[in-house]
């Protein structure tokens, strides 16, 4: 009893368990604003009624397929894709962009092998060329 005690307080467990609950929460309310807001607007723009195909389908030797309901559950998604594409995604990579130009830089590109190394680097650790520490450069 102990190690599944344990099991379940590690804190990656707890995260986890957090991050579950909050997308359930946050997909309810993207459901919501789709169906809410974005369907009964394309309603609008294609002359008042929103798109529904659910009634459509075909019979093969008695069995009927229903591709409407399909289409309707693959506009719903495209719709919710663009909506969190747009209204989440794109916002979220400007802030990020926004943060990361912040912050100074701690590589720089070795001049002979062109590898990735440290700014106060003396030596390359690929090809061993000496180099001029960003700190000791002389200013112009």
């Amino acid at each position: 009893m102990g190690g599944f005690k344990k099991f379940l307080l590690r804190g990656n467990i707890v995260e986890l368990a957090i991050g579950v609950i909050i997308g359930a929460a946050f997909s309810s309310l993207v459901t919501a604003l789709v169906k809410d807001l974005i369907t009964p607007l394309i309603g609008a723009i294609t002359g008042g009624r929103e798109p529904d195909f659910s009634d459509y389908s075909f019979t093969i030797n008695g069995s009927v397929f229903k591709y409407g309901d399909f289409l309707n559950n693959l506009l719903a998604f495209v719709i919710m894709a663009v909506v969190v594409y747009w209204l989440i995604v794109t916002p979220m990579a400007r802030l990020v962009r926004l943060f990361e130009g912040e912050k100074q830089a701690t590589t720089k590109e070795c001049p002979e092998c062109l590898s990735d190394i440290p700014i106060e680097a003396r030596r390359c650790a690929h090809c061993t060329v000496e180099l001029v520490p960003a700190s000791e450069k002389p200013e112009v």
